[in-house]
């Protein structure tokens, strides 16, 4: 009682004369901004009952006593428009106030996990960019062999992740911009949105996850380490602090940027719960990480290969004095189409054969894509050497003894153990989410034929068995019953989908045609889906009745056994029902406990689907909605449509026929 004022009490039954304008649309629904700002009651304040949404920046002194949920799916209410209170702006003017321009995004919107979704794609394509740089450093081969960079592969490798750099900026620009969950809000529930822009904006600078993190993996420390240190050190020949430079360097960079992508994830489930929603795209994911793995171990590989050919020409031109003058690097640092000398150094060139004297551990099959010409065989060889190495835990390295290549094997082998424990991992658990129905399915027709062999059943009884799993698979498309799959829903939600699928076919029965809605609402909730295969007796003559069936699919046969042996069959169609023993059972006063006898016989004689409604619930529904199912004119309609009375009618027509054509002949006689 202490935050109760008249404003907000009269403004309960205040009416809207002016509302937020609509722009319609697409851009309307999935672009919608929320403006908030100054002193003044919001919209949602002065509403009855709980707010749908609220902005925690409206008037501190009547705060809401509920809030909406980030996990929330339903649409935020918007600010009034047109009412300006005193001493406070419009929404247009909050709007163009606010800062960086704009109004606050929701980021539960389509559009905004659309884009989420595109960024964290192009963060995965970052991590695959960055090792590209590696494959710029080639040794010349035609004459003696130096060390150049190849700057066409270099200047389209900087195109690249400048390309992807921008739109992690378009990215900052939008966190500026979006709604964030508060922290204290996550005690209760799944927490709230804050949708204050100037608290948004002060959030994500201050964060050391958030802006800081973002701008640090944009740095374009790689571009500017291969324009400008690396050919300056090409020149002074220092092959081995060119290569720690490009390692520290990388590792430098690319290890945020893994924690990064991790950081981002865990903030989009945060807000929505998931990411992208299906199982294909988690196996896709988990897929393009081993890659990336696989691409990322293929470089470092090639890097510390072109190091170790380096070391073995010093090593030769120190035991040979008279080329020790001879250069390591090529007269142009940078060649964008580098022509080696013709002179040919036979003693050099013995580097980079395979079989020569040097020894290059797990190095040796790098010699040729080192001093290849051709970019596709210096990218896609490499990518192969990693997924063959992760993939069998490093079972073909055989390193020597220098100890960068022993810590380089051990980490390759440490690496493919994890990432085969976690991503193949989750590969598998999603190929097997995929092939559970049908997994599910053997297992249980498995289970089944050992029941049916160690009870010694019949081999009538096992085709039947087999039919019946057969139809139910086709029926329910693989997977659970329908109403298991539902039944933990909230109550609305589970009525208003047992609504959706069984209402057009509840209408197609004469018998509930004239009821309202509320009633068909609560036999729509009721009912449960039955499979029947081919000759199958659904019930027997002279049974308790304990459902009441209305055939959604397929045809049913009725038998009845009449005096002298003679028997009134009839054909049930798709929108047929039987079983009606329990409508005249739930109306008799006083009421008998004892279920009604069936007066027929039903049997399949096609596969077939319906709807079944217990005598429980018939009974249920027919005591509380008494009023309409005691009169006369639906007994009459219960009685014209059903199978019983319609053969009972039909026999009694027929012996009567039979009766009076006796009496014509035996007179005319």
């Amino acid at each position: 009682m202490a935050n109760f004022s008249l404003s907000s009490c009269f403004g309960i039954f205040r009416r809207e004369s002016v509302l937020t304008p609509d722009n319609g649309g697409d851009e309307s629904e999935e672009n919608q901004t929320i403006s908030t700002g100054g002193g003044g009651e919001c919209y949602a304040c002065t509403q009855v009952g709980a707010p749908v949404f609220h902005s925690t920046s409206c008037d501190k002194a009547h705060r809401p006593e509920w809030e909406a949920s980030a996990g929330s799916s339903l649409l935020p209410i918007r600010n009034r428009a047109g009412q300006n209170p005193a001493g406070t702006r419009s929404s247009s003017a909050r709007g163009a106030g606010q800062p960086f321009g704009g109004g606050v995004l929701d980021p539960r919107r389509k559009r905004v996990q659309r884009w989420n979704r595109a960024f964290l794609l192009a963060r995965g394509m970052a991590l695959a960019v960055d090792p590209l740089f590696f494959y710029a450093l080639s040794i010349g081969r035609g004459g003696s062999p130096c060390l150049y960079m190849n700057g066409g592969l270099a200047a389209a490798v900087t195109v690249v992740r400048t390309c992807v750099d921008a739109v992690h900026l378009c990215h900052l620009w939008l966190q500026l911009r979006l709604a964030y969950v508060s922290r204290e809000s996550l005690v209760v529930g799944c927490g709230k949105l804050v949708w204050d822009p100037r608290a948004i904006a002060a959030h994500y600078l201050r964060s050391l996850k958030g802006f800081w993190f973002d701008v640090f993996v944009i740095l374009p420390v790689p571009q500017a380490v291969f324009w400008l240190v690396v050919p300056k050190l090409i020149k002074e020949e220092q092959i081995k602090l060119i290569m720690t430079i490009l390692l520290l360097i990388f590792l430098f960079q690319f290890l945020p940027k893994i924690y990064h992508i991790i950081c981002l994830m865990r903030r989009m489930q945060t807000v929505t719960g998931y990411i992208f929603g299906t199982i294909w795209w988690g196996f896709g994911l988990n897929l393009i990480a081993y890659f990336i793995a696989s691409h990322v171990a293929g470089g470092c590989w090639y890097v510390l290969a072109i190091q170790r050919v380096a070391l073995c020409l010093k090593q030769q031109c120190i035991g040979n004095s008279s080329l020790c003058n001879l250069s390591l690097s090529c007269s142009d640092e940078v060649c964008y189409q580098c022509e080696t000398s013709s002179i040919n150094y036979k003693p050099l060139s013995s580097c980079l054969d395979v079989n020569g004297p040097f020894r290059y551990g797990i190095y040796k099959w790098a010699l040729p894509v080192v001093s290849s010409n051709s970019v596709a065989v210096k990218i896609l060889y490499p990518i192969f050497w990693g997924l063959m190495t992760l993939s069998t835990f490093g079972n073909d390295l055989e390193p020597t003894s220098n100890w960068l290549e022993v810590m380089f094997s051990i980490c390759a082998v440490l690496s493919g153990l994890m990432l085969f424990t976690l991503l193949i991992g989750n590969i598998q658990v999603f190929l097997h989410a995929v092939m559970a129905k049908k997994r599910k399915m053997q297992l249980r027709c498995r289970d089944m034929e050992w029941w049916m062999r160690r009870r010694q059943l019949p081999s009538q009884l096992r085709r039947r068995v087999r039919r019946y799993e057969r139809q139910r698979w086709a029926a329910m498309g693989g997977g659970d019953d329908e109403m298991e799959l539902i039944k933990d829903l909230p109550e609305g939600l589970r009525r208003d989908i047992k609504r959706f699928l069984c209402l057009d076919l509840i209408k197609k029965v004469p018998l509930f045609d004239s009821l309202d809605d509320l009633i068909l609402d609560n036999i729509c909730d009721r009912v449960k889906p039955l499979v029947f295969s081919k000759d199958e007796k659904i019930i027997r003559e002279g049974d308790p009745v304990p459902r009441m069936l209305f055939i959604v699919r397929g045809r049913v046969k009725s038998s009845q056994n009449l005096s002298r042996g003679a028997v009134a069959s009839a054909l049930l169609d798709p929108g047929g029902f039987f079983g009606d023993e329990l409508f005249s059972w739930c109306l008799r006063r006083p009421f008998v406990d004892r279920l009604p006898a069936s007066s027929a016989t039903f049997e399949c004689i096609e596969p077939t689907e319906a709807f079944a409604l217990d005598a429980g619930d018939l009974r249920y529904i027919v005591d509380h909605f008494r009023y309409k199912f005691a009169n006369e004119r639906l007994t009459r309609t219960a009685r014209y449509y059903s199978s019983n009375w319609r053969t009972w009618a039909a026999v009694n027509i027929q012996m009567g026929w039979r009766r009076y054509m006796h009496r014509t002949r035996g007179a005319a006689l």
